[in-house]
């Protein structure tokens, strides 16, 4: 089965196989402790810290290792807006954020702050001058911005949105959960996230850094582990085969990242061509290399997703987190497009050529008959 759906998680890469089948055997103890199975597994937890931020552009005292990125990005708001509470109680973020991001929101309203979500247009990308507005608004004590989107793959002004924040005294907390190991990562962030079963490592790592000098209170109870900022026992082994996995995917990125987009191109200039009323969504050239998502008219996503399933493809419709519920992609809602029948076709590393022909060789007549079992002709 062509697996089509790397957005949602990325097959594990083999350099994070062989490292964490290796640090099974040589970082399974605590590495709190002072004797030397204990020392050994604390090198290399820090090794790997090392690594992460070097490609991450952080230090390694700024990064701490978390369950998973919706942890890091729930611990990164939750955290600096009670850090800043002194400050105000104003957050903004774009409309199309994850989930997590706006869940985090939700819970600072219920604690009686303030949510301002700053508006896209119809490929998905944040307004920067409206973004600007409203962190220089007094009180604003955190900002949220994606550094690419989730659904549609679409890239954020992260460097205006930096400039902004920079000029009105407010940290910028950015999720680069789709875009780490894919492309380099922004500057002038003061708070980061990512996820590594993104980009090829283990699910169940996060990375959560936080920049000196950026106020940050954790939400949990005081704990000693990561540096106070993640509590309970580190998963040494999932956090070196992590560091192996997004060092791999950094050194070949060059030249996978080339391949996909040239693939997400012939997707997105087929699907119209071989079945009509079809709607492509997101940005065309300002993009991940590795994501399209189209919209295919009077087709309902589920059906057309246990269609594709039943004719040998992985993908996905809608966001990955609410795909199992009814209700339409707040990210589609937001850009203003069809929130319906849409189909997300994310590249894994390895893909080939072939299953991007046989992708497109199906999903006409996949299409059709749908379409014809509701009448439509």
């Amino acid at each position: 089965m062509p697996y089509l759906d790397a957005a949602s998680t990325e097959p594990l890469h083999p350099a994070a196989r062989d490292a964490l089948l290796t640090a099974l055997d040589s970082g399974w103890a605590d590495p709190a402790r002072l004797y030397g199975t204990a020392r050994r597994a604390q090198m290399l937890l820090e090794q790997a810290r090392a690594e992460v931020a070097e490609i991450l552009g952080a230090r390694p005292d700024e990064v701490a290792f978390t369950s998973s990125g919706t942890q890091a990005v729930h611990l990164g708001v939750l955290g600096a807006l009670r850090g800043r509470r002194r400050v105000g109680r104003h957050l903004v973020a774009g409309a199309v954020e994850h989930s997590s991001v706006l869940h985090a929101a939700e819970v600072h309203e219920r604690d009686g702050g303030t949510v301002e979500t700053v508006g896209v247009d119809r490929t998905g990308r944040v307004d920067d001058a409206a973004f600007a507005a409203a962190v220089s608004r007094p009180g604003t004590a955190l900002a949220c911005l994606q550094t690419a989107n989730h659904e549609v793959g679409t890239l954020q002004p992260v460097a205006e949105a930096a400039e902004a924040c920079l000029a009105a005294g407010v940290p910028l907390l950015v999720d680069a959960a789709q875009s780490a190991g894919r492309l380099p990562v922004p500057g002038g962030w003061s708070i980061l996230t990512a996820s590594a079963h993104k980009w090829g490592g283990p699910a169940g790592v996060g990375v959560l850094a936080i920049r000196k000098g950026t106020r940050w209170r954790s939400p949990y109870p005081q704990d000693e582990r990561e540096r106070r900022r993640v509590p309970g026992f580190e998963n040494v082994p999932a956090v070196v085969a992590a560091a192996a996995a997004l060092r791999a995917r950094a050194a070949e990125e060059a030249a996978q990242g080339a391949r996909m987009s040239a693939l997400i191109d012939r997707i997105r200039a087929e699907v119209p061509r071989l079945v009509p009323d079809v709607e492509v969504i997101g940005d065309p050239v300002r993009r991940l290399p590795h994501i399209v998502t189209f919209s295919c008219l009077y087709v309902e996503g589920e059906a057309l997703l246990t269609e594709l399933d039943r004719a040998g493809f992985a993908v996905s419709s809608g966001s990955s987190c609410t795909a199992s519920t009814l209700r339409p992609s707040h990210v589609l809602e937001a850009m203003g497009v069809l929130t319906h029948g849409n189909v997300r076709v994310s590249l894994p590393r390895g893909v080939t050529g072939d299953d991007v022909d046989r992708f497109l060789a199906v999903l006409p007549d996949v299409v059709r008959r749908i379409r014809a079992s509701l009448g439509v002709q």
